[in-house]
């Protein structure tokens, strides 16, 4: 279960929680510009877009969860179970894996408008990474300064839906999410107005009463909107950053919340917050509540090998005295 979104300041920022009883080690991985990507059905991308963003590396190769590329495209992969469809190859069509689709649009578009084309000739595969590694469900987030999407492939194809409100989770499909949410058109970050009364209220906040605070994705989906919309910063960096952090904070999963079939706990494992305008990637983790940064502009994005970041889970205290 995970939680994504957008906020636009002076920047755009894009992020996401992964939400999971385990971790796969991931890392900050930068993949510079002549990084080969060997796909299973489309050849060789030998010169492309760098890309940074969170990545489990298996074998030499980059398994991104959520990224950005030099551009400012973003893109993050939330679960979907139970919904995704994925094909076999078609011809005259891009068969891309479910786990190489991520590369293929970071590598190749700058913008929403120019990953949109691309899409029209995408078919998304449903080969395997390895035997370990089954094809995940998943449908994706996709932004940039000007525009979002989510792009669901179910049984009856590929759907691209607009993203006005710049969030996603996981299940129900994102035309029902939207639906779901336009029960919640009465909450207000302002006190109501009871009938003209020269009344008042018990309590700050009540005009947000019924805004949902379990951890479903339905409900993380509107909680998420809701904070998104009313959400006020400056627009610097550390008070965007702060901001976007506080907005996805609103939807993290903490121990023992939510018990899975095999007595273990879901978590929210690390938020991230991407800086698409500057190529900075921020990250928590579960562990560690200071904000962690990589910058891909301080590294050699001509290279052709990857470049990556083991993260900080131990917290790290402030002592002032």
């Amino acid at each position: 279960m995970c939680t994504a979104a957008t906020y636009k300041t002076k920047n755009l920022y894009f992020g996401r929680t992964l939400d999971n009883d385990f971790s796969n080690n991931e890392e900050v991985t930068v993949t510079p510009r002549n990084f080969l990507f060997q796909f299973r059905n489309a050849g060789i991308l030998d010169t492309h877009y760098a890309i940074i963003g969170m990545a489990y590396v298996c074998g030499g190769y980059p398994l991104y969860y959520d990224a950005m590329n030099e551009m400012g495209l973003c893109m993050a992969g939330l679960n979907f179970v139970g919904n995704a469809v994925y094909n076999k190859p078609v011809i005259g069509f891009d068969n891309i894996a479910q786990f190489e689709f991520l590369p293929w649009i970071l590598g190749k578009c700058s913008s929403v408008d120019e990953a949109c084309a691309l899409l029209e000739k995408i078919n998304i595969t449903n080969d395997e990474f390895s035997s370990s590694l089954p094809t995940s469900q998943l449908h994706w987030f996709i932004a940039d300064k000007e525009r979002a999407v989510t792009v669901e492939s179910v049984s009856d194809g590929l759907k691209i839906f607009d993203n006005p409100v710049g969030v996603l989770t996981n299940n129900p499909p994102f035309d029902e999410q939207m639906n779901n949410l336009e029960k919640y058109n009465f909450l207000s970050a302002k006190e109501p107005e009871f009938y003209n009364y020269n009344s008042k209220s018990y309590s700050k906040g009540v005009g947000a009463i019924g805004l949902p605070g379990d951890l479903s994705s339905k409900s993380r989906f509107v909680r998420a909107a809701f904070v998104k919309r009313n959400s006020v910063s400056e627009c610097g960096e550390e008070d965007s950053v702060n901001q976007f952090f506080h907005i996805l904070n609103s939807v993290e999963q903490q121990r023992g919340c939510c018990v899975l079939d095999n007595e273990k706990y879901e978590i929210t494992v690390y938020t991230s917050c991407c800086n698409a305008d500057k190529g900075i990637y921020y990250y928590t983790t579960y562990g560690n509540h200071q904000i962690s940064a990589v910058d891909m502009h301080r590294e050699n994005l001509d290279g052709n090998a990857l470049i990556c970041y083991s993260l900080t889970n131990e917290e790290q205290i402030n002592r002032q005295n």
